[in-house]
C-alpha cells in the first residue's frame, strides 16, 4: 500500500490513469496503442477494475495488441457464471486463470513499469492503493464488482471493486508525475433496459462511481473519454474489437486536436 501524501517529488515524466468499465476496458488497449504510436509511453500507471487488468499486463511488458489477443483468446470477460453463491452471483476464476498462466511478474516489484491498483476495503470503508507485494489477488479484488462477484480477502480484509469509491484513481500518481493522461471508459448515457434486478444493480453502481470524475478530469494534461463508449454494456464482450478501435480513434483525434507536449 502507498501513502501518496508523503511523496511530493515528480520522478516520472508520463503517468496514466485507467478507469474501470468491464468490457469497455478494451478501449484502454486502443488508447495505449495510439499513445505508443505517438512515442508516448507511460512511466507509471494507476488502474482500477478493468484498468487494473490492462495496467497489470501492460506493466508486465505486453504490447496493447498482445494484450488484446490474450483477452480475446481467453475470453477474459466471459468468466461470469451465475451460480448464485451467498455473497455474489459469480466468480473470478476465469480472470484468476488468465493471471496465473500469463502474468510473468508475480509481485509489483517485478513489473517493468511501476503500477498502482485501487481496491475498496469493505471492512473499513475506504480506498486502498496497492503498489507492493503480490499482484494477482489485488487485481482480482480491484475487479470484484459488487453483487456480481464475491469480495476477495487479503490479509483478513475483504476487498471489492476499487471503482466503488474511486473509479478514476489519480491520487496515487498525481504528485509523482510531470504530465498526467487520464482515460475514462465508464461514461453515463441514456439507458432504458431495467428488466431485472441485475440490470438495476449494475446501473446503480455505475451512476454512483461517476461522481467527481469531471473535477478530476480537469487536472489531466490529456483526458480521453471515448465518445459513444456508454452504449456498450459492461459484459459486452462480443464488441471487443469495436471498443478497442473506439479508444484508438478517439486518442488519435484528441492528440491531433490538443496542444499536448510530448
Amino acid at each position: 500500500m502507498f501513502n501518496f501524501y508523503k511523496k511530493r517529488r515528480k520522478p516520472y515524466n508520463f503517468g496514466i490513469v485507467l478507469s474501470g468499465g468491464g468490457a469497455r476496458g478494451f478501449a484502454h488497449l486502443g488508447v495505449l496503442k495510439a499513445l505508443n504510436q505517438y512515442n508516448i509511453f507511460p512511466d507509471v500507471i494507476s488502474g482500477v477494475s478493468a484498468g487494473s487488468i490492462v495496467g497489470a499486463f501492460y506493466a508486465d511488458g505486453y504490447s496493447p495488441d498482445e494484450i488484446f489477443e490474450l483477452f480475446t483468446d481467453s475470453k477474459i470477460f466471459n468468466f461470469l457464471k451465475l451460480n448464485i453463491p451467498k455473497k455474489g452471483f459469480g466468480n473470478l476464476n476465469g480472470l484468476k486463470k488468465l493471471l496465473d498462466e500469463n502474468l510473468r511478474a508475480r509481485t509489483f516489484e517485478e513489473l517493468k513499469i511501476p503500477l498502482f491498483i485501487t481496491a475498496t476495503d469493505l471492512n473499513n470503508g475506504k480506498s486502498v492503493y496497492f503498489n507492493k507485494g503480490e499482484i494477482k489477488d489485488v487485481v482480482l479484488a480491484s475487479s470484484s464488482i459488487p453483487v456480481i462477484f464475491s469480495p476477495i480477502e487479503i490479509d483478513n480484509i475483504s476487498y471489492a471493486d476499487g471503482g466503488i469509491m474511486n473509479n478514476f484513481p489519480v491520487e496515487p500518481i498525481i504528485n509523482i508525475t510531470k504530465k498526467l493522461i487520464g482515460v475514462y471508459v465508464t461514461s453515463i448515457e441514456y439507458a432504458d433496459e431495467f428488466k431485472n434486478l441485475f440490470n438495476i444493480a449494475l446501473r446503480s453502481f455505475h451512476l454512483g462511481i461517476a461522481a467527481n470524475v469531471h473535477a478530476k478530469s480537469q487536472k489531466m494534461n490529456l483526458y480521453i473519454e471515448p465518445k459513444g463508449i456508454g452504449k456498450f454494456k459492461v459484459l459486452d464482450v462480443s464488441k471487443g474489437k469495436e471498443i478497442f478501435d473506439l479508444g484508438y480513434n478517439e486518442t488519435i483525434k484528441v492528440l491531433k486536436d490538443s496542444n499536448f507536449k510530448f
